[in-house]
């Protein structure tokens, strides 16, 4: 066990970073992971579909993009919320223990100052919304087209199309500028 002397609150501080910078990169990891079985899963319900001409099944995607499109959210809020904290919080509270004339951390703060990064992340918002909206909405709109549709099935389709609206409003809503 530590003695209380080797027990500072700027060490406290570090190990936190560490640990919630691991927390962040593994958060990146799946996040983007996220992206590519999304991409995976409703290529699989396609290729089911077309092979069984079964339109009904196109219902899937929808419900796939809803939940791994919220997922998709909920991990990229967190990993910004981490970066905020970072340069909000535990930064300033280290510069200020430590006497440091500029900021701890730089690199928080730094690579948000790229001149592309509104580029990039409005790029992104539209990879999103074409992953987590466009494919499930194009899905919809070929049920609709079909012959397979029946009232309950429709009922299906119209909350889904409610809940991606609500989604897309959520990427909206939580992409960083």
């Amino acid at each position: 066990m530590a003695a209380p002397e080797d027990v500072t609150e700027s060490k406290l501080l570090l190990a936190e970073y560490d640990r919630i910078k691991e927390e962040q990169k593994a958060r990146i990891g799946f996040r983007d992971n996220l992206l590519y079985f999304t991409l995976a899963a409703s290529t699989a319900v396609l290729a089911i579909t077309v092979q069984n001409r079964r339109a009904q099944l196109l219902l899937a995607v929808p419900v796939i993009c809803l939940v791994l499109g919220w997922t998709y959210v909920v991990n990229d809020e967190k990993i910004s919320a981490i970066g905020r904290y970072i340069r909000e919080q535990l930064g300033p509270r280290l510069a200020e223990l430590s006497g440091a004339r500029g900021a701890v951390f730089g690199w928080e703060i730094y690579h948000r100052e790229d001149t592309s990064r509104t580029t990039r992340k409005r790029l992104q918002t539209a990879v999103d919304h074409f992953t987590y909206l466009a494919l499930p909405m194009t899905c919809l709109i070929a049920f609709w087209s079909s012959r397979a549709v029946d009232p309950l099935l429709l009922i299906v389709s119209i909350v889904q199309t409610l809940a991606l609206g609500m989604l897309g409003w959520q990427f909206l809503h939580y992409a960083e500028r």
